[in-house]
């Protein structure tokens, strides 16, 4: 495993982060979900992303089950995500009262009594950073929370909230987890949602200010499994469908092309070249992946081992015609 460091919870921070999707109460599930866990931990993975809203709730419940049979709650950092939009009605809920309510049920179901890194799950546009800041400083002071950031949160919202911080002698926001992976959406995957996948402003802002990013759908939702082709755009599941909708461009098909072609060379999967790209993107870069099984994460874990030159990720993302390998 490899390792970064955030000032607040240590230097144990694993760059790969495993997402807590399928984790459920439900016997066969919650067993597959210990499977995942112990394969994770047992590899020198310490950091698990959990969200309120995976699988309504009952993923921060298998969660903290595990780390109560297991015992390893000193061992595993803990990547918490709250005031989601409400699922049904979309209402936007990044208010102090919805942070302090999701905090309180996360705290409840994983049973902790710290969240090391918290994130807001959503950003509203039109809400004033102030009480927001206010309210996840309040949760630090408590201690249930250490380190706070937001997810598909823009750079210039993020600047906004810390200029208020500063202006206010409060802590900042200290990280931000957008969407990152070698292939560049055509659109948001879901409404409110935000990549830095080909957004030259952004990347840059990352690089100047080398604030951690916790990359989700940093596999591009499986667009690099294997199970996707060019001719595929009809009779897709809903999940399927999503990936046709964000990534079918002749580009991202060009970049699979690329990403296919290294793997042959270098004797690994196409999903280890897309994974160890945004690994080894340069910028201070953690990746959420979403294993469903042990095989899966295993493939995921094999990403480890794939050396990438700065040619090849230029190649990759098509910055380059000649990958120089």
């Amino acid at each position: 495993m490899r390792y970064g460091s955030i000032p607040g919870v240590g230097d144990r921070v694993s760059r790969l982060v495993l997402g807590s999707m399928v984790f459920s109460t439900e016997p066969k599930e919650f067993d597959n979900t210990c499977r995942l866990l112990d394969r994770f931990t047992a590899a020198g993975g310490t950091t698990v992303d959990t969200a309120r809203i995976y699988a309504r709730g009952s993923s921060e419940s298998a969660f903290g089950q595990w780390l109560d049979r297991s015992g390893r709650r000193q061992d595993v950092i803990v990547l918490g995500k709250g005031a989601h939009h409400n699922s049904q009605t979309l209402e936007r809920r990044v208010t102090p009262e919805a942070i302090h309510e999701d905090i309180d049920t996360s705290l409840r179901e994983m049973r902790l009594e710290t969240i090391d890194i918290y994130v807001l799950h959503k950003d509203d546009p039109d809400a004033e950073v102030g009480p927001i800041v206010e309210a996840l400083n309040a949760e630090a002071g408590a201690g249930r929370i250490k380190v706070f950031g937001g997810s598909s949160w823009t750079p210039q919202r993020i600047a906004e909230a810390n200029a208020y911080a500063a202006e206010h002698g409060l802590q900042p926001f200290s990280v931000s987890s957008p969407n990152l992976a070698l292939a560049v959406p055509n659109e948001p995957m879901w409404e409110g949602c935000v990549s830095i996948a080909g957004d030259a402003e952004a990347l840059a802002w990352y690089r100047q200010t080398r604030m951690p990013v916790f990359a989700w759908s940093a596999q591009a939702r499986g667009f690099f499994s294997g199970r996707y082709r060019p001719e595929l755009t009809e009779g897709a599941t809903t999940d399927a469908q999503n990936v046709i909708r964000t990534y079918y461009s002749a580009a991202n098909w060009e970049r699979y092309r690329r990403a296919d072609e290294l793997a042959e060379q270098k004797g690994c999967t196409m999903r280890q070249v897309a994974l160890a790209w945004v690994l080894q993107y340069p910028l201070e870069v953690f990746a959420l992946i979403g294993p469903a099984t042990v095989a899966e994460l295993d493939d995921c874990l094999g990403a480890l081992d794939v050396a990438l030159t700065p040619a090849e990720i230029a190649w990759l993302n098509l910055e380059a015609e000649e990958s120089s390998s």
